[in-house]
């Protein structure tokens, strides 16, 4: 019975001081998770924080050794007091409750250490959203600079907020709990400007608001799982769901005629962040955009929109891959303005960009924009009339220019943007190679010094994010493909080049990269609204036969905002205008998960022979080519191969690569 009284101490400590310790772990906790599992995880470290007789009988041998000298020691001694959670009561540094400052020490662990496998111990809570009331713009803007701290500056900011100690109690308690360097913590956390009281109900996970799941979403998971317990009886789904169960607009109807949560249609609940977060904030995506626009407080405008994506209906419009469900949290403000005569309001929920516009025209546009940064996020397109786009530019965006891809001798022309939105400018996709206009964007110095990049308006919500990866062999600053020299075509064979190290797709703004996009962005294997962004890789250069020139292979990637994505081979042939596909498909070729390639086409050369040209990325040492009744197998030093037929016929490629293995070319 001797660790009885202790363990019945700590149990009264926890349910008097319960709220008090659970908003110390919820600013603890890592700030990027979403707020219901930010909610859980801090209720969960502090019911674990309750000791058992093992735990404390294991806290009292510890107690002799000196490298583990800790208030979890005095419980025994310890007397109940009254709960005093303002910042500047004397007992708040917990000297006078050993008890209860050992369970902060517990609760403090748990959340500087936190435990994969401890999230399966979490609560659960099947059906409902939990999630603290958002509040004002510094309620935000302190969010972000929480989410950009290291776990021990999170947990030195809860102790001089939550529990009131001065800098020298809180790197003790920070020193007990096993940080390596808690002056530097305690220095870190008072870079940050504590604005709102940390005990609002903002930063109080026992002040939650409850919302529903996605309701459709269940319906339909619910049906699985009945469909495959009675082994695939069709009948069952046709039951549950009924007659068109699984088309779209029927799960709109229904979803438009059920009543909105209450609340949820309510434009005081919208998330506004600080004009200026974005420059307190290592998180730059959508969520640190500020709101902008002439009507930003006109509630009948965010009332209107807000019950659009609460209420979908026949003028919703979802991008590829985008689910259509309302917000499960109060979604961020990042428009609400007059444009071209129409009202417009963007809003942001963490995983989509949803923008409305008011008219029969208009409607609700809902597009995947989560895992964004500071080019993905650089940019929405606000309104279109005819060819021409508004667009609603990032705040870090310094300077906006356009520029005609086809043309990349020509000089950028700058684009008016007072206060982000710009001037009407052409768009369009890249599919023609002509006269497409994309945007180039240049960052302010806070973010990136002389950073610029180029997006492109492909008909969606979000533009894409064009890059360029070079040769592995080639600098911007090397030769043209045309100045290189000719190999020597001789059929003996010729030693092989190690593998040049891999290049990082970088920014499309260079000469080369610009020269690049000219040539070869028509062959764009996806052209249309979700993709998130867009890729040329210069994977080789081939001398041509007979004095020709060269032939530059590219492979272009698509990458959506689901995470699928596309690619096309294609060669750029002197006196060509534009590239020619020679292959591709779905799937991850050409990206860093699978970097080896093969393309092949044919070529008339301007003598009239004809040619098989085949070439492949860095690694592939040998290159094969098999028609009908003939073949040629070289060692391919240049990774290119040239083979002379009189006449064009069905033929097969495949590769060797520096490992051994082989590889053809994607479909």
């Amino acid at each position: 019975m001797g660790a009885a009284r202790p363990v019945a101490q700590a149990e009264a400590a926890l349910v008097r001081h319960y709220r008090r310790l659970v908003r110390f772990a919820y600013l603890a906790l890592p700030a990027d998770r979403d707020r219901h599992s930010r909610v859980l995880a801090a209720h969960a470290a502090v019911q674990r924080a309750l000791p058992t007789r093992w735990t404390l009988r294991n806290e009292r041998s510890r107690r002799n050794d000196p490298d583990h000298q800790d208030d979890v020691g005095h419980q025994e001694d310890a007397g109940h007091q009254e709960d005093r959670t303002h910042r500047n009561d004397p007992a708040a540094d917990g000297t006078t409750d050993p008890v209860y400052a050992a369970l902060r020490l517990r609760v403090l662990r748990a959340a500087l250490r936190p435990r994969p496998a401890a999230r399966l111990l979490a609560p659960r809570v099947w059906g409902l959203r939990l999630f603290t009331p958002h509040g004002g713009e510094e309620d935000a803007a302190l969010d972000h600079a929480l989410a950009a701290l290291d776990a021990p500056a999170r947990a030195a900011f809860a102790l001089r907020t939550v529990e009131g100690l001065n800098a020298e109690q809180a790197a003790g308690v920070l020193r007990q709990a096993g940080v390596a360097q808690p002056m530097a913590a305690v220095a870190a956390a008072a870079g940050v400007a504590t604005g709102p009281d940390p005990a609002l109900p903002a930063f109080d996970p026992c002040a939650v608001r409850v919302q529903p799941t996605d309701l459709l979403r269940r319906r339909r998971t619910l049906t699985a799982a009945l469909t495959v317990g009675v082994l695939g009886l069709t009948t069952t789904a046709a039951v549950l769901g009924g007659p068109g169960s699984g088309d779209g607009s029927a799960r709109t109807a229904r979803s438009a005629s059920a009543p909105p949560p209450p609340g949820a249609v309510d434009p005081a609940r919208l998330l506004r962040v600080a004009p200026d977060a974005w420059q307190h904030t290592a998180r730059i995506d959508f969520s640190a955009w500020p709101a902008r626009g002439d009507r930003r407080e006109d509630a009948t405008l965010l009332r209107r929109a807000l019950t659009a994506w609460v209420q979908p209906g026949p003028q919703t419009r979802a991008e590829p891959g985008t689910d259509t469900s309302p917000p499960a949290e109060a979604p961020h403000l990042l428009f609400a303005g007059t444009v071209d005569g129409t009202g417009v309001v963007v809003l942001y929920d963490g995983r989509r960009i949803a923008r409305y516009a008011d008219g029969q025209q208009g409607g609700l546009d809902l597009a995947r924009a989560d895992d964004s940064d500071v080019t993905t996020a650089g940019a929405v397109a606000l309104r279109r009339q005819g060819p021409a786009v508004r667009y609603l530019l990032a705040p870090w965006v310094e300077s906006a220019e356009t520029r005609r891809i086809d043309q990349p001798e020509v000089a950028a022309r700058p684009l008016d943007h007072p206060d982000g939105l710009t001037a009407p400018a052409p768009g369009g996709g890249l599919a023609d190679c002509q006269g497409a206009t994309v945007l180039q964007l240049h960052s302010s110095p806070v973010i990136a010094e002389k950073h610029a990049f180029l997006l492109a308006d492909l008909g969606g919500v979000v533009p894409a994010h064009l890059t360029y990866t070079p040769p592995p062999d080639r600098t911007p600053s090397d030769r043209s493909p045309s100045d290189r020299p000719q190999p020597d075509r001789s059929p003996s064979p010729q030693p092989v080049q190690p593998a040049q190290p891999d290049q990082a797709p970088r920014e499309a703004t260079g000469q080369d990269a610009l020269l690049a996009w000219a040539w070869a962005g028509c062959a764009v294997p996806d052209g249309g609204p979700g993709v998130k962004q867009l890729n040329l890789w210069a994977f080789a250069v081939q001398a041509l036969p007979q004095n020709a020139g060269s032939a530059s292979w590219v492979c272009l990637r698509a990458d959506r905002w689901t995470g699928d994505g596309s690619a096309a081979s294609a060669v750029v042939l002197p006196a060509v205008r534009g590239a020619q596909r020679t292959g591709g498909g779905p799937g991850r070729a050409c990206s860093r998960f699978e970097q080896d390639t093969v393309a092949w086409t044919w070529w008339r050369s301007p003598q009239g022979t004809e040619y098989v040209l085949a070439a492949g990325s860095r690694r592939v040492t040998r290159l094969t080519v098999k028609g009908p009744d003939w073949s040629a197998d070289r060692a391919a030093p240049d990774h290119a191969l040239a083979v002379e037929r009189p006449a064009r016929a069905a033929v097969q490629v495949e590769a060797l690569l520096d490992n051994g293995s082989r590889i053809g070319p994607p479909h």
